[in-house]
């Protein structure tokens, strides 16, 4: 297993682990810039909490899943860069939502905005791999699946009981694609010679 995925399935669940015995989730987890909890860390390390064992398996599923193929392919420094840019893609867009309806609730996990980051990358770069999802258990390809998770992703978090800016997580999949566009322009862009 690639070096960062592998630190990270370990990191989440130690910190799930504690999480259990202490209350670090007030330090950890996103809180609004007003409300005088807000630490300059949280939009990092949001990222590692999961709100039960059950959000805590399918991310950590996705990770293995998902990230490990990318992970080899990008490299561990870009693999690492790009799931930062969609963790840091998902806070900006939870603050803002936090200000401008004035919640003063905590969002949920971060690292579901990097599963959706990661699922987006992958359908972007391998649109016709053929998956076997968990929910609903039929083939379908990656591009098919992406479309089909989101919409799901967003109708659950619309009827949950949890803060709106839970619907920020679904933007780390805006910061892939935005991520993915600026690799593919530095690409494109001819080198100067000297």
């Amino acid at each position: 297993m690639p070096p960062v995925t592998k630190a990270l399935l370990l990191i989440c669940t130690a910190v799930f682990c504690v999480s259990l015995l202490l209350p670090i989730g007030p330090w950890l987890s996103l809180q609004p810039v007003s409300s005088g909890a807000f630490w300059p860390w949280q939009p990092l390390t949001f990222a590692l909490l999961h709100h039960d064992p059950l959000e805590l398996f399918f991310n950590m599923l996705g990770l293995w899943m998902f990230g490990a193929d990318l992970e080899r392919l990008w490299g561990w420094k870009r693999f690492g860069q790009f799931l930062l840019v969609c963790v840091l893609t998902a806070a900006v867009t939870a603050l803002a939502l936090m200000w401008v309806t004035d919640s003063f609730r905590g969002t949920g996990s971060g690292a579901s905005a990097a599963l959706y980051g990661l699922l987006f990358a992958t359908a972007m770069l391998f649109p016709d791999r053929t998956i076997m999802p968990l929910f609903p258990p039929i083939p379908m390809k990656m591009k098919t699946f992406v479309i089909v998770f989101g919409a799901m992703a967003f109708v659950l978090n619309l009827a949950s009981s949890r803060s709106v800016v839970e619907l920020a997580m679904l933007t780390g999949a805006l910061g892939a694609w935005l991520h993915i566009r600026y690799w593919r322009s530095r690409a494109r862009r001819p080198r100067r010679v000297h």
